[in-house]
């Protein structure tokens, strides 16, 4: 299609809303503030001590994930300090950046300075977003992606201008190197522009361009797993045998919730408005991506949260109708209800997303968000530990290991074992498999944390079981920890079995 028939097929161009700097600068501060402010609270999140583990072995991959947050773990640690708060750093900033490309969507779609400083209080507050910006994960990353590809392909959409495919690509290959889950929002946008248009998109020679763009970029990541038999996807594999059907259960449930059911009117706003306004015809594509996107998940059994990202996209354009609703008739009457329901849907947030009860008190926090008890207790985890290993005699430490069941275990020892004279551990889970086996030399005694028993040792017995000592029902109360005798087969021959992913 030539430059001027391109053109004539795009929607007709308006002038975008000025930018609401100083509202929208006021949340981001906010945001700031409160996240800096807990970013200490507990302790290190299991994930987050694994890839501050995968970031001291830095490589082009790992089984359970690409490089990204790996790397930003150990940026954040040598920029901020080996800590909770400094490793969380840059999840910060990237929460921050969330929100403010969440305002320029709203920008994007027409909503003026009232709605781009709602859609960013909107997402600043919503659970799934503070979860995500308090704590370092793949997930951080992978939303501000999703978020950054939604706003380039609305802007793709709205101009018509195919270079903007030259920035989608960008940021894909750079969202593939993070985690793979961009390629369910591509496909998914892909699908919902064939069926609503504008089609005219992908006619553009800046397409192939962008591909090539995104395929450079991602081109190391995905030959690491290829050399290594895409155990990326035997991980994804994994997930949805395990907890597919979990998964498809709580589906519907959980898209309602992980923002929060205040926001859930205003998203729906968001996919009425996009489907009936004849001036945002070129955007529908959004609408259907989201449930394509949903499909998609349901048919893998991937994880709920998955789709969220679509959700704040969704959220932004329902932020336009939300303060012409506002504005309408009785409007004290709905400004006090709609604050009344801010503040109810802020304080469910915090609570559930943030580092705010105190730490014995979290366990009815718990059904809502696990995560929250996975940051609490390893440093008394490992102390658990290294009791056990005092119980060696001196001179038999010399050749014995510290073996875990997972990679949390293992890179809470790895983080906080050296000050109490613990060695470097070892374990069969994800990367950590990778990381091993110990020399063939270290025949014992072994430590086994999280077992009872374990193929090639004899004269196991449970010597200690871990109580976090606040009644915490987190993921590793209770964990026993064995002391088993010598060897019978070397580790060498030993390790393939005890490689395991789940």
């Amino acid at each position: 299609m030539t430059g001027t028939a391109a053109r004539a097929a795009a929607p007709a161009i308006h002038p975008l809303p000025q930018f609401a700097a100083g509202p929208v600068g006021v949340v981001l501060v906010v945001q700031a503030l409160v996240l800096s402010l807990l970013s200490g609270r507990y302790g290190f999140h299991r994930d987050e001590l694994y890839f501050l583990a995968a970031g001291k072995r830095l490589d082009w991959g790992y089984v359970d994930q690409p490089p990204v947050t790996p790397l930003l773990a150990r940026a954040g640690a040598a920029m901020f300090g080996d800590s909770p708060a400094g490793v969380r750093a840059l999840a910060t900033v990237a929460a921050l950046a969330t929100v403010l490309l969440v305002a320029l969507v709203a920008r994007e779609l027409g909503g003026g300075r009232s709605a781009q400083t709602l859609a960013a209080g909107a997402a600043a507050l919503s659970a799934f977003v503070l979860v995500v910006g308090h704590m370092l994960g793949t997930a951080t990353f992978d939303l501000l992606v999703w978020v950054a590809i939604g706003l380039l392909a609305l802007r793709l959409l709205r101009t018509g201008d195919g270079r903007w495919w030259l920035a989608i690509g960008a940021v894909a290959g750079v969202g593939l190197a993070n985690k793979w889950l961009v390629l369910l929002l591509l496909s998914a946008l892909g699908i919902a522009v064939l069926i609503t248009g504008p089609r005219h998109v992908f006619r553009s020679a800046w397409l192939p361009a962008g591909i090539l763009v995104a395929a450079v970029l991602a081109a190391p990541v995905v030959w690491w797993q290829a050399r290594h038999g895409w155990p990326l996807l035997t991980v994804a594999g994994g997930i949805s045998e395990d907890d597919g059907a979990e998964n498809r259960i709580l589906f519907v449930p959980l898209q309602l919730v992980y923002l929060s059911p205040v926001l859930v009117p205003v998203w729906i706003a968001g996919m009425v408005r996009l489907w009936r306004d004849p001036r945002l015809r070129w955007a529908r594509a959004l609408v259907v991506a989201y449930f394509v996107v949903c499909v998609e998940l349901l048919v893998l059994g991937g994880k709920p949260y998955y789709s969220i990202p679509l959700l704040v996209l969704l959220m932004a354009a329902g932020a336009e109708p939300t303060v012409r609703w506002l504005a309408r008739g009785r409007r004290a009457a709905r400004r006090a209800l709609a604050g009344a329901l801010v503040v109810l849907g802020a304080a469910m947030s915090l609570v559930v997303a943030l580092p705010v009860l105190p730490p014995d008190g979290l366990n009815p926090v718990l059904a809502m968000n696990k995560e929250q008890g996975e940051q609490v207790g390893w440093p008394e985890f490992t102390a658990t530990v290294a009791a056990v290993w005092r119980q060696i005699p001196e001179p038999r430490r010399a050749t014995a290991v510290i073996l875990t069941r997972n990679y949390g275990q293992a890179g809470a020892i790895e983080r906080y074992g050296t000050d109490l004279g613990l060695p470097r551990p070892y374990s069969g889970h994800m990367s950590y498999a990778d990381w091993g086996p110990p020399p063939d030399s270290h025949t014992g005694p072994v430590v086994l944390v999280g077992a009872t028993t374990m193929a090639g040792v004899a004269d196991c017995r449970v010597a200690a079981e871990h109580d976090n000592g606040l009644g915490l029902d987190n993921d590793e109360q209770g964990t026993v920890v064995t002391v088993c005798g010598v060897l019978t087969r070397p580790w060498s021959e030993l390790w393939p079995q005890l490689r395991h992913f789940y």
